[in-house]
């Protein structure tokens, strides 16, 4: 997931791991961020998101921090800022490509 060793990231798992570059948060404060950061473009049903937060969890990129009844609070970790970043670089190199052709 990101990295040269995990692929790119999709749209969803890219908006997630922004999503708490600013602050820890849970699933409900995931969604509304995502929603409200790309105007309602990237919508993140229950199940899309869990499973993305899952594999974050596995792969290392976030950790769970805080459990109230129901409500699930993450972090995320420096490896998680890594890919996230990685990301972000491959993107802007997609971009100057692009831009590139359209001379």
């Amino acid at each position: 997931m990101g990295g040269k060793e995990r692929g790119a990231l999709t749209e969803p798992m890219f908006y997630v791991l922004m999503s708490f570059l600013r602050r820890d948060m849970c699933g409900i404060d995931i969604t509304e961020f995502v929603e409200h950061k790309t105007r309602g473009r990237v919508r993140l049903g229950p199940g899309t998101l869990y499973t993305l937060l899952g594999k974050f969890q596995e792969s290392g990129l976030i950790k769970e921090i805080q459990v109230d009844g129901r409500k699930r609070t993450y972090r995320i970790t420096p490896k998680g800022r890594a890919a996230y970043q990685e990301e972000l670089e491959r993107l802007r190199a997609c971009i100057r490509d692009g831009e590139g052709e359209m001379l």
